[in-house]
This record gives structure tokens, C-alpha cells and sequence, in this order.
């Protein structure tokens, strides 16, 4: 099976990581710096996998990660100062530049249909998506109901699902307009939900479904499977960016941090966990 191929990649890598933050954690009373990051749950599994091998490397930092607290409390909280490194899905909208933060995106990840693994279907072409959204495709072949997950209007994979088409957007419109329609509002619990309720169909990050070793049924998309190389190429079209917002002058924790991330060692990491490395200071 399509996942089972990623989550073969990962689990070479989650041992290590294991040992790594058992290492580190005999460091973190002697710590002299605490790294603080959050913000959406899509990079969050990718981003605690660099944060264990950063620690190994950075005795002295401790690398404090939160749940899930969306895009836009990631880029708030950074501007209060309450963390150090915000993770957002999205660019910073108008009110969010007056802020004066510094924004760069450090990666796409493929952006993914994904089903209950009783579903029996293993693609999904960009038709029968918008069918299912408008409610005149109601069963998967074998008869079971299709359950979508749809995510708040506002969010940022609702944005990407809409701007897949014109008609796809009008396609979202009807869907939210549907009575009984199932909504999660993190990452982590649209997850959750296509984990357990069968029929479900949904969309989320690569980097999410392989890092959080996600029981879900990765589908292709137009006949194309999701992966780093397919995004690459150009032949998988649906991506999600992921982007780092930090003070204007960040500490110098901050500032290692980034540059692990960035560096040829990071960029492995971060390719095996399913993101594409797209550094882009220009903030768009």
C-alpha cells in the first residue's frame, strides 16, 4: 500500500529521533535556552523530528513545541512574544504584515486526498471530488456513505481546496451550505476523525500523514501519487506551503534553529518526512 511505503521511510527515522530527545532530556535541566515554537498542526510532526536531531547537535537548547494552535495563533503568539518560531500554512494577512514580523517559507508539502482505510477506492480524479463536495456523489462503489470532513471556511486547506477551480470554489460554497456535515477544526483532528469514522474522506498535508505515522488511506489525485518527487517534477499539482515567522531580529537560538533546518542534513530529514525544501525569504 501507498502509506505503508512512507511509513517505512519514517520509522527509519523515528528510532533515532527517539533516542535523540531521551538524549537531550538529560541535558534540559542545565539548558541555558528554551526554543519556543507553534502554530499549524500540519508542520508540527516534521518540525519535532528536526527539533530531536537540533537538540543532539545544540546541548545547550531545548526545543519546546506546542500543540496545535493554528496558523494564525502561531503568527500572534510570536508577535506577543509568547513564542520564538511561529509555523503558519498561509501568509500573513494585511492586519498580520502590520506586525513587523519577518516571514520566509521553508517547504511545501503534497496536499493530499485521504479516506478511512475501509474505503475502497485508491485515486480520486478532480471531478468526482467536486461532486462529493456537492452532494450529488453520496456512496463510494461498494455502496458505503461517503462522509466528507470539511475544515472552518477561513481555514487554510479550505483555501487551497477552493482554489483548485472556480467550480470547485462553488463546489466548497454547497458543501458548507449541507446540513449534517462533519467539521474539524485542527489538523490533528481532521486526522483523528478520518481515522475512526468509516467512509470519511478528507484532505491534509504528506508530511502530517507520515510523520504522526497516520492510519489513513493516502488516495492519488488525477491519477498522480503524492509524493516529494511527483510535487518536484510538477506532475502532482495540490501542495501545501509551510512558512517560519519570527521577530525581526530573532535570537540567536532562533537563528541556528533555521539554519539547521535549512542545512543539507535538515533538508534529508525534511524530504523523508514528506516536504519539499523551498526556502523563500521574500515572505510570498
Amino acid at each position: 500500500m501507498f502509506s505503508v511505503l512512507y511509513n517505512f521511510h519514517i520509522i527509519k527515522l523515528i528510532p533515532a529521533a527517539i533516542a535523540l530527545i531521551l538524549l537531550c532530556a538529560s541535558y534540559a535541566n542545565c539548558s541555558d535556552t528554551v526554543l519556543k515554537i507553534g502554530g499549524t498542526g500540519s508542520a508540527l510532526g516534521s518540525i519535532n523530528l528536526i527539533a530531536a536531531f537540533f537538540e543532539a547537535s545544540q546541548p545547550d537548547i531545548k526545543v519546546k513545541i506546542y500543540p496545535s494552535m493554528s496558523s494564525s495563533g502561531g503568527i500572534k503568539a510570536v508577535s506577543e512574544g509568547s513564542i520564538d518560531i511561529g509555523l503558519s500554512g498561509r501568509l500573513l494577512n494585511v492586519e498580520e504584515q502590520k506586525m513587523g514580523l519577518s516571514v520566509f517559507k521553508y517547504a511545501l508539502s503534497p496536499f493530499i486526498p485521504v479516506a478511512h482505510t475501509d474505503v475502497v477506492i485508491s485515486s480520486l480524479t478532480t471531478d468526482e471530488v467536486i461532486n462529493i463536495y456537492r452532494g450529488e456523489k453520496l456512496a463510494w462503489p461498494d455502496g458505503k456513505r461517503i462522509r466528507l470532513i470539511l475544515r472552518p471556511s477561513h481555514d487554510s486547506d479550505t483555501q487551497i481546496i477552493r482554489g483548485i477551480s472556480p467550480e470547485m470554489g462553488r463546489a466548497v460554497d454547497v458543501a458548507f451550505s449541507r446540513e449534517g456535515m462533519l467539521t474539524a477544526v485542527t489538523d490533528q483532528e481532521n486526522a483523528d476523525i478520518i481515522e475512526k469514522t468509516p467512509g470519511t474522506l478528507g484532505f491534509c498535508t504528506l508530511t502530517q500523514a507520515i510523520t504522526e505515522l497516520r492510519k489513513l488511506k493516502i488516495l492519488s489525485y488525477n491519477g498522480i501519487p503524492p509524493s516529494v518527487n511527483t510535487l518536484s517534477s510538477g506532475r502532482y499539482p495540490l501542495s501545501k506551503p509551510h512558512f517560519i515567522v519570527t521577530r525581526p531580529e530573532p535570537a540567536a537560538a532562533v537563528r541556528r534553529f533555521i539554519e539547521f533546518l535549512t542545512s543539507a542534513e535538515g533538508k534529508k530529514i525534511m524530504e523523508e518526512a514528506g516536504n519539499l525544501i523551498v526556502v523563500d525569504t521574500s515572505g510570498k
